[in-house]
């Protein structure tokens, strides 16, 4: 391997994970910079060449990748979400992904001047969606209802769905007789459905058989998940061109609706595959455009980008929700969630190979096309979905709400503090006596391990943004914490701090990406607040004011005083945590643990000031 090449696939890899995390440094979806990075390394600058780096490679490997990111987002599905959404997501599939084929086929031929052959098969490709896109959005957004699981189920199904059409749309072209073609596409959807559901589903049962008999060590069993599915996607498309994208789905729907096994740490080493799968990709992808390819960017181009956005969409979305509970600023909103992403990339990068070896005219309008949809769509979505969500009314606006877990005594009443604050509360336990009396004051409360993967399924988390581990459980609590890192942001997760901790050995617990954040200071530990309320201590609401600033408030408490939360003036929850210095302004409420006999003391001397409250 020449050195040009070695730095080549540095800076893919360079260039790919730099721009995911600049575009999670901006709050912006990362494919818009991908797109940016790629296209500035390729032919702007010239110093990537995907065709000269990977040579005959290069799409065969686009092809194993996609199929890889499709069985990550298989294994994101639960068949028990389709109870209430079943029908309105096999709807926006078949119906909804038919009319997105017409009307996009239709405006390519009639608006692009493209020939027939060429624009049914665009129409085709712009079918899919982009769950790689979609679900970074929907955790940003966080959807309330059923909104989210049906643009989730959308975006993954429809992508093999797409693919497949697109492929039936090509092997027809090159057959050229209607009724020969004809027979041709159904039996090669028969042998899709059946040849590639079958391989998928044998082997993810397969995998779990291997897993449960223990025959694969744990240190192996991520790699011999990905083997399986590279074996099932190619074995699959043996006999049928482009179906293991469908094995490769089908097969991480089945191995996540199991309960033979667990698979959590599969499902994490995928999801960061993923990342870096997705990361190369795009980057690749975009730099094998040309300068002169943006001389198809041209008004008609912008026409048909918003005859897609604002016909196409809304129209097929419309009709496949008939009859749906939906309200309409749901149907609205999802109506509003379909950026095209790397599948759409991939799948015409590589027909737009094959077409132009048989000679079909116009081939070199396919992948440019293509990539101004993306970047259009992912634009405009990308930028727009998070305030038309909150102006429609169907997403969390930055959730102000606490999970806590550990309903014990003093985790309730700081829960009945925070509720008499209108803030939302739920609590989980395993304890039914403490789940009993926590539904009994009024809090919402599930009994159960927090750890485990139903769990996830009951909890009601709209209006939910932060999690509080309160057990007296130090590993219980950094489990938590760890099990609800892909629903809440990273500073979002809060844990006590363990009794062995020391001032200055923080590292000595566990790396701070396998737990939470410490909670309210040092020594803070499940033990020392419990005496704390067993000897008397209560849990305070004060506001702060000018002549009674938080200095003050220290003052009269003394040392004894445990700051817990700040609540400021728009009502937004800060938690305190370990090592933080706050310094609260006037109008803010300080939600603290105080010692019963300096709370009387306080209020003799301030005569019971009505900015104050107990909890």
């Amino acid at each position: 391997m020449s050195e040009h090449q070695v730095i080549g696939l540095a800076g893919i890899i360079v260039l790919g994970i730099g721009a995911q995390w600049l575009a999670w440094r901006l709050k912006l979806p990362s494919i818009l910079f991908l797109l940016v990075f790629g296209f500035i390394a390729g032919p702007v600058t010239g110093f990537l060449h995907p065709d000269e780096l990977m040579g005959d490679l290069l799409l065969p490997v686009v092809s194993i990748s996609v199929a890889v990111i499709l069985f990550e987002g298989g294994l994101t599905l639960r068949i028990s979400e389709l109870r209430e959404i079943g029908r309105v997501v096999l709807m926006l599939i078949f119906l909804g992904g038919m009319l997105t084929w017409a009307i996009a086929a239709a405006s390519a031929h009639f608006l692009l001047d493209l020939n027939l052959n060429l624009s049914i098969l665009l129409g085709a490709i712009l079918v899919v969606t982009g769950p790689t896109v979609i679900g970074p959005l929907l955790r940003h957004i966080r959807p309330i209802g059923k909104v989210a699981d049906i643009l989730k189920w959308e975006g993954i199904a429809i992508d093999p769905v797409g693919a497949l059409l697109a492929v039936l749309v090509f092997e027809a072209i090159l057959v050229g007789e209607v009724q020969e073609a004809t027979t041709m596409v159904l039996l090669s959807l028969v042998k899709t459905v059946f040849l590639g559901g079958l391989i998928g589903l044998i082997l993810a049962r397969l995998l779990v058989f291997l897993l449960k008999q223990f025959w694969v060590p744990d240190f192996l069993q991520e790699t011999v998940t990905l083997m399986l599915v590279i074996v099932a996607f190619v074995s699959s498309n043996l006999f049928q061109e482009e179906s293991g994208l469908f094995a490769a789905t089908l097969m991480g729907l089945a191995l996540d609706n199991q309960k033979t096994v667990a698979i959590k740490h599969i499902v994490e080493f995928k999801e960061n595959l993923r990342v870096l799968i997705i990361s190369s990709l795009f980057v690749l992808l975009a730099a094998r455009l040309q300068i002169n390819d943006f001389q198809h960017f041209t008004m008609e181009s912008l026409i048909f980008l918003a005859i897609l956005i604002f016909l196409a969409r809304p129209f097929s979305v419309f009709m496949s929700t008939l009859g749906s509970d939906l309200t309409w600023r749901e149907r609205l909103f999802i109506s509003w969630m379909a950026p095209r992403g790397i599948v759409a990339a991939a799948v015409a990068s590589i027909f737009a190979l094959r077409l132009a070896e048989i000679g079909l005219e116009q081939t070199e309008y396919l992948v440019p096309i293509t990539f101004m949809v993306i970047v259009g769509t992912v634009a405009i979505y990308g930028l727009t979905a998070t305030p038309i969500a909150r102006r429609l009314n169907v997403a969390q606006s930055n959730p102000q709400g606490v999970l806590i877990i550990g309903a014990h005594a003093w985790a309730r009443d700081i829960a009945k503090t925070l509720q008499a604050k209108t803030f939302k509360v739920v609590m989980v336990d395993t304890n039914r006596a403490n789940i009993y009396t926590a539904r009994m004051e009024g809090i919402p409360s599930y009994h159960g391990s927090v750890l485990s993967e139903h769990i996830l399924d009951e909890i009601e988390l709209d209006g939910i943004g932060r999690l509080l581990a309160l057990t007296p459980n130090d590993e219980a609590n950094s489990l938590a914490a760890l099990n609800f890192s892909e629903i809440f942001e990273s500073e979002e997760l809060y844990q006590l701090p363990p009794e062995s901790e020391k001032k200055g050995e923080e590292e000595t617990y566990s790396p701070k990406h396998l737990r939470g954040r410490f909670l309210f200071g040092e020594g803070m530990h499940y033990r020392y607040l419990s005496n704390r309320f067993l000897t008397g201590a209560t849990i305070k609401t004060t506001k702060l004011s000018k002549e009674f600033d938080y200095q003050a408030f220290q003052h009269y408490y003394g040392g004894s005083v445990i700051p817990l939360f700040l609540i400021t003036g728009d009502n937004r929850l800060a938690v305190i945590t370990a090592g933080q210095k706050i310094d609260p302004k006037s109008e803010q409420m300080i939600v603290a643990v105080v010692d019963e006999s300096n709370e009387s003391e306080m209020e003799q001397l301030r005569g019971r000031d009505s900015s104050t409250d107990n909890s």
